[in-house]
């Protein structure tokens, strides 16, 4: 019964860690391919998974997204509006 318990963790534990290396926008994470990432959570029970896990915690790796901005904040927008009033006020 320990044994089954252990393996169930196991398997819950890589296949959390594995689908969220594959759900990651990136090709890359804190230095490391895809593939890596994968082979390191498969090949190295528990400390692969644990460590992704820990790195998703921490916050290592990955980069802020960009911040939004407004479109009269937005130089290719502004860009696209002084065409648009250009074109208009040549017909």
């Amino acid at each position: 019964m320990k044994y089954l318990v252990l393996a169930a963790l196991y398997v819950g534990l890589t296949a959390y860690a594995v689908t969220d290396v594959l759900n990651k926008g990136q090709e890359s994470y804190a230095g490391l391919h895809r593939a890596a990432w994968i082979a390191i959570i498969i090949l190295a029970p528990y400390i692969g998974a644990l460590i992704w896990i820990g790195l998703q915690m921490r916050g290592n790796g990955t980069s802020a997204p960009p911040a939004q901005r407004a479109p009269d904040d937005d130089p290719d927008y502004l860009r696209w509006l002084r065409d648009q009033g250009r074109r208009r006020d040549q017909r």
